[in-house]
């Protein structure tokens, strides 16, 4: 693919990014909003403005493209986000290059939400008007496999595929007259993610595209709902590299996303990365149109094919949000 067609296929795919985007009516409501949660702490602590970056199995969650750029074998990563209310998010995901990435990577995630332990009642005929029933505990999952490849040494193409699910917990409901049943309050759906980057040659900047949680309409009984449907437009670049005499040791990132959701008002998150001698990375974001968790900060270790990240985010009187996460590569 030369360097033209390379040219007009990123143009293409941001005219039908926008054209999309555009003719996508906000809803009052979308399900399934643990999707658009992110859990690992790099992304946390650069307010997800993640759709620019190199990354490895972790970017199948933010711009499946980023994971062609992983220049090992394999990658494993490991999530918890202690999301407000008690609420757990953990995700994983791993990547494996075979043959020195000449097929491509290759990916599969997993992500698992615990909402915690919620009292159901139902209505009934007496002074309180309820009774309790039984202590639920509603959950939700993603489980997904991936794939991203350089076609050339400056664009990359990716996607991703997942089946989700919610459990709501049981419900008691009148059924004929005086007889009551149980119905319980599941749904499965799939999940497509795809996504491009495009290396300038200009020093280290970057563009890259995404389109997260596209999928058919699922629905609760009577009520249908979408996915959050997210297109996500990103800028990066190591600021580094503009000096005459870059310091050796040292990286800057800065990454800015655009983003259109489905039923949000667009966003602009912004993400800087400062890099010493590849193994403290200092991280800080902020996202536009978010009234609590519009500032991020964390911070990560890197040695020997270990990565710790961490990121914290306050959330106003909720507290804060915190993210761990662990890496494996070789």
């Amino acid at each position: 693919m030369n360097k033209m067609k390379v040219t007009t296929t990123i143009v293409l795919a941001l005219m039908l990014l926008t054209t999309v985007g555009n003719a996508q009516s906000k809803i009052a409501q979308t399900g399934l909003q643990f999707l658009s949660v992110g859990s690992d702490g790099r992304g946390g602590a650069l307010g997800q403005a993640m759709t620019a970056l190199e990354n490895k199995s972790e970017a199948m969650f933010y711009n499946p493209a980023a994971m062609a750029k992983m220049d090992g074998m394999i990658d494993l990563t490991a999530s918890q986000n202690n999301w407000i209310f008690d609420i757990k998010h953990n995700a994983f995901s791993l990547a494996m290059r075979p043959g020195h990435g000449q097929f491509g990577v290759f990916g599969a995630t997993f992500r698992n939400i615990d909402y915690g332990d919620v009292e159901g009642t139902m209505v009934w005929q007496n002074d309180a008007g309820y009774i309790d029933t039984e202590i639920m505990n509603p959950t939700a999952f993603s489980a997904g496999i991936g794939y991203a490849k350089e076609l050339t040494n400056k664009f990359s193409v990716g996607g991703h595929i997942s089946l989700v699910g919610q459990q709501l917990g049981k419900s008691v409901v009148p059924h004929g007259g005086d007889s009551l049943i149980v119905k319980k309050n599941t749904v499965l759906g799939q999940s497509v993610d795809f996504g491009t980057l495009y290396y300038t040659g200009f020093k280290s900047l970057a563009f890259g595209m995404s389109v997260r949680n596209f999928s058919n309409e699922l629905k609760y009984e009577d009520e249908g709902f979408q996915l959050p449907l997210t297109f996500t437009m990103g800028i990066s670049m190591d600021l580094l590299d503009l000096l005459a005499n870059k310091p050796a040791g040292m990286k800057l990132k800065a990454a800015v996303d655009a983003v259109h959701y489905r039923s949000h008002p667009e966003q602009i998150n912004v993400g800087m990365e400062y890099t010493l001698w590849d193994m403290f990375h200092f991280r800080g974001g902020f996202r536009t149109a978010n009234d609590l968790d519009d500032v991020t900060f964390g911070f990560g270790i890197s040695k020997f094919g270990l990565v710790i990240d961490y990121a914290s985010t306050p959330f106003g009187d909720v507290g804060n949000v915190e993210r761990f996460t662990v890496k494996f590569s070789l």
